[in-house]
């Protein structure tokens, strides 16, 4: 998995039967150089110009070789760190990297050839995950809440309250809930690493406020969160998806380094609990996945804005890993795909129907040799 926050890719082992087995296995992450990180900023600009999803104008196209093997070398080393017969591996799923994402014109492109990873693996490869939901009508994401359900079927027993929110606070945040009865509600909720990271790339040189430090001497601009918050998109009904371009940074005269990162952190979480007005129930328990909950301005505006009578726990409180977990859906979401079973429903992308999806690429037989 390499998500919109382009820090690197994200390898998990997983062994599943596609519903509610779910063993996790290791899991690595393997960063990008910051000159790779510049080179996917330069192709998320390049990508605007698309109009069919299987173009690859100017550089696009060396760039989706050149991932692809990353991703193949990263798959490599993962087996090689964590001891494991790749011979044992029955297949990879493989998200490639967003770079263009517009439902309204039914057009998602992913960088990743998967026909190339099989190939270099010598392992089938499931990938192209989204764009059945689309020509379903859906919005292509989010796909992840198929494997939320999973996992909330495997929570401990004091974490056992619904409803639960699954949240991936990605470079987009997106939420699942679940009540244990129904199919799950999903969609993206708003920004959550992206502006902050941009901003601070921009103005500092530097990918993330480690630790918070920078958001922890700042204070928050109403006016500048109001901003964000006033946006058209959070009238939107859902389900509803976003691209990472969709919200602009700050302007440079926005205001202090300090003050605009921890306005910044105050954004990202009033979008997450601005989602609750989509939900049947008020949610009992909120499990925040992915890099944001790292964050303590953060996590501490998620617990404050819940309320007293619900819960804010990380991923790793729930007994699960944070960083791993879409690694995880990729390769969970691929076993479903070959048993042809759901990757979205109408309550999670608006698709028509529950829909299955993803292109299975199988590797070349290895040529035979004859002595006669």
């Amino acid at each position: 998995m390499s998500g919109t926050s382009l820090d690197g890719i994200d390898v998990a082992l997983l062994d599943t039967d596609g519903e509610a087995s779910v063993i996790r296995g290791p899991a690595r992450v393997y960063p990008y150089e910051a000159a790779f990180r510049r080179r996917l900023a330069a192709g998320l600009e390049s990508a605007k110009t698309l109009r069919d999803r299987d173009d690859r104008p100017g550089d696009l196209g060396a760039l989706e070789t050149e991932l692809t093997l990353r991703h193949a070398a990263a798959v490599e080393r993962f087996l090689d760190d964590a001891r494991i017969d790749r011979a044992s591996i029955d297949v990879v799923g493989f998200h490639g990297q967003t770079v263009l994402h517009r439902p309204d014109q039914a057009l998602t492109v992913q960088l990743g050839d998967g026909a190339l990873l099989a190939e270099r693996l010598g392992r089938p490869v499931v990938y192209d995950m989204r764009a059945r939901d689309m020509q379903e009508g859906g919005q292509g994401a989010p796909l992840v809440p198929a494997y939320h359900a999973a996992l909330a079927a495997n929570r401990p027993e004091e974490y056992a309250a619904l409803p639960v929110v699954f949240v991936n606070i990605g470079g987009i945040s997106n939420v699942t809930y679940l009540d244990g009865e129904h199919d799950p509600i999903a969609f993206d909720s708003g920004p959550g690493n992206a502006l902050l990271d941009q901003w601070l790339e921009r103005e500092a040189g530097i990918a993330f406020d480690q630790n918070g430090a920078i958001a922890s001497e700042g204070g928050i601009l109403r006016k500048l969160a109001d901003g964000y918050l006033t946006a058209d998109f959070f009238d939107r009904n859902v389900p509803k998806s976003l691209d990472r371009f969709d919200f602009a940074v700050p302007s440079p005269g926005a205001g202090s380094l300090e003050d605009v990162t921890r306005t910044l952190c105050f954004v990202s979480a009033q979008a997450i609990l601005k989602a609750a007005v989509h939900f049947p129930e008020k949610p009992k328990l909120w499990i925040i996945c992915g890099g944001g909950r790292r964050h303590p301005a953060i996590m501490a505006d998620l617990a404050e804005g819940a309320g007293p009578d619900a819960e804010v726990i990380s991923a790793e409180a729930a007994g699960f890993d944070g960083d791993a977990m879409e690694a995880e859906a990729w390769a969970y979401l691929a076993v479903r795909s070959l048993a042809g079973r759901s990757l979205t429903w109408p309550t999670t992308t608006g698709c028509r129907v529950p829909t299955s999806g993803g292109v299975l690429a199988v590797p070349a037989p290895a040529p035979r040799r004859a002595i006669f």
